[in-house]
């Protein structure tokens, strides 16, 4: 990461908890002003506040990427207090599929309802799409970075069972990065997608092998390094198979 990443305004959504927590901290660290956006608004507020002790420059948004009002909401936000955003990560993201409870969600594609798909492609492609739609216009042309953090599990290289509207989404959300960095690519706005392998979240489990701040490490490496491609997916730092 470069020593500063001052004068820079990044929006990490999905950030109350996990990969998006640690991303948040580690664009305040570099000195970049932060709004850390969450649908959960106390925990995104107490998370925000953690890091305001600390002395960062954090700021709390609601948001919730499947409510179209929620989204503007933020966009206009951003507007008025920043007038930018430098750095967008699109880390909003559920996996209904076989979680405990949840018996409209089987874990194999023969179980699979059509309404678990629906909730998690609005969710994980359609909340990155809304988000991303609306926070374009206030990015600049010289340099601004789309990250969408996916997963292996939508790598089609490498595909298995199980878990189809998880996979699915994180399969379309490839294909949205890949669409907006091909239509961006005039534009010095750069657009990738990341795996950041299983980490300890809520999601993960506590089974997982990497920590939050392993699993953002290649997050922030493409949003701040000055040499980074564009319309790739990537894992610790290297471009992997689609």
């Amino acid at each position: 990461m470069p020593a500063t990443f001052d004068g820079k305004v990044a929006l990490v959504a999905g950030a109350s908890r996990g990969i998006g927590a640690a991303t948040a901290r580690a664009f305040a660290d570099a000195g970049a002003a932060v709004v850390l956006a969450a649908r959960d608004e106390p925990k995104g507020r107490a998370a925000a506040e953690r890091l305001r002790e600390e002395e960062l420059d954090v700021d709390f948004a609601p948001l919730d990427v499947s409510d179209d009002a929620s989204v503007q909401d933020l966009a206009r936000h951003i507007r008025k207090t920043y007038g930018r955003v430098d750095v967008l990560v699109n880390n909003a993201g559920v996996m209904i599929d076989g979680k405990a409870g949840d018996e409209e969600a089987g874990t194999g594609v023969m179980q699979a309802k059509v309404e678990t798909l629906r909730r998690t492609m609005e969710v994980n492609v359609y909340g990155a799409l809304r988000v991303t739609q609306a926070l374009l216009p206030l990015m600049p042309k010289d340099g601004a970075r789309i990250v969408n953090v996916s997963s292996g599990m939508g790598q089609l290289s490498d595909m298995n069972g199980g878990w189809p509207g998880y996979r699915i989404s994180k399969t379309a959300l490839n294909a949205l990065t890949r669409i907006f960095a091909d239509e961006l690519k005039d534009t010095g706005i750069r657009v990738n997608s990341i795996c950041p392998g299983w980490v300890k979240t809520d999601m993960g489990g506590a089974g997982a092998t990497r920590t939050p701040q392993q699993g953002a490490d290649t997050i922030v490496w493409l949003a701040t390094e000055r040499d980074v491609p564009t319309g790739g997916f990537f894992k610790d730092r290297k471009p992997i198979p689609w």
